[in-house]
């Protein structure tokens, strides 16, 4: 990782117009991203290990990964432009083809996020995202509160 990066959690995700709104942060501060419908409740699942009838398509891709002796390392959510999110996908594979490889990919974040639950793979934002992003905290805290669920405008 050649740019500074600050360690993330997914702390919520939470229904919002027609997809989910993804809080993510530490202590210091919290941050939203939305994604759509499908990946927003993939990434529920995953964070609380729902199973499911039949693998999706992160769980495809994860098998996928895995039998070519791949695994997500880490996800950075690496810029922002224009109110859009990009994240790289940090990929590590060892395999009988070749002792070790390190491939970094672009991928959406909400893709990126549900793999890095799936694999237990850490979550980065990198410190030019995190400085530019307005702190949600508060409007986190209230809704863990039960303080009557997201207002329009709120987030």
């Amino acid at each position: 990782m050649s740019k500074s990066v600050i360690p993330v959690q997914i702390r919520s995700v939470l229904p919002f117009n027609s997809g989910r709104a993804v809080f993510l942060g530490n202590e210091q501060k919290v941050f939203v991203i939305y994604v759509d419908e499908s990946v927003g409740a993939a990434i529920s699942m995953f964070m609380s290990g729902t199973p499911k009838e039949r693998p999706l398509t992160h769980d495809l891709i994860g098998h996928l990964m895995a039998g070519l002796g791949a695994k997500v390392d880490r996800v950075i959510i690496n810029d922002l432009k224009s109110d859009t999110y990009f994240a790289r996908l940090i990929i590590s594979a060892e395999n009988e083809l070749f002792e070790k490889k390190i491939l970094e990919l672009d991928a959406r974040p909400s893709d990126s996020l549900a793999l890095a639950l799936q694999q237990r793979a850490p979550i980065y934002v990198s410190r030019e995202v995190w400085d530019e992003v307005e702190d949600r905290s508060d409007v986190l805290r209230n809704l863990e509160e039960g303080g009557g669920g997201i207002q329009p405008g709120e987030i």
